[in-house]
């Protein structure tokens, strides 16, 4: 909902402003990771008040891309429509045994409107995006490991353990380091092969600017 798209505004401007904070872990509560679009409260929208929440909605998303921290999704349980997209927007992502992803908007006369079609086509690939899009079918954790859509599946007493044990090996890196690797890695979903090693070609040699 609009409110739930606020208070997420809120907490990132806080995480920003609080240099302090290199990595954000973020799981749910109960038997879902993110529920999802308020459905009840979508379907009174407008053609122009449904731009203007995929805009916000993505704007947060991008805020995230944009961010000097790392996200991590401790994805505990259903992640579908808006939870699911929320998870894409992540760094990096967990499943726990019982998680399951799903874009199924189009059994809504919708389509994924939070950069669902963007990011889960350039994680998997077209044909496997074009799968869980056009059927709206959800897959199991351990489908999600094998076509790249998470980086590990485990038990779900060791998720939040997992997500700490990896936020810890990227914050023993050097801080400076770590946000210019990953600033790479964004800028190259956007970039031609050759322009992209220009570019990491001269972030590289910024890193010998720094006392890290």
């Amino acid at each position: 909902s609009g409110l739930t798209i606020r208070e997420l505004s809120d907490a990132l401007t806080v995480l920003e402003a609080d240099d302090t904070i290199r990595v954000v872990v973020v799981t749910g509560s109960g038997k879902a990771f993110v529920a999802g679009a308020d459905i009840p409260y979508m379907a009174e929208m407008t053609p122009e008040q449904a731009r203007g929440f995929a805009r916000d909605t993505t704007e947060i998303y991008q805020r995230m891309s944009d961010s000097n921290k790392v996200f991590i999704a401790a994805v505990n349980g259903f992640a579908l429509g808006g939870g699911c997209e929320f998870a894409l927007a992540c760094d990096l992502r967990i499943a726990s045994e019982f998680a399951k992803f799903g874009l199924p908007e189009v059994g809504l006369g919708i389509l994924p409107g939070g950069g669902g079609t963007q990011r889960l086509t350039k994680l998997v690939g077209t044909q496997k995006a074009k799968e869980m899009i056009l059927t709206g079918n959800p897959i199991r954790a351990e489908e999600a490991l094998r076509i790249g859509l998470v980086c590990k599946v485990v038990n779900a007493d060791d998720l939040l353990p997992t997500a700490y044990d990896l936020a810890k090996d990227i914050i023993k890196n050097a801080p400076l380091a770590v946000k210019y690797a990953r600033e790479c890695i964004q800028r190259s979903e956007g970039l031609d092969v050759l322009t992209g090693i220009e570019y990491e070609n001269a972030i590289f040699g910024l890193c010998f600017a720094t006392s890290d």
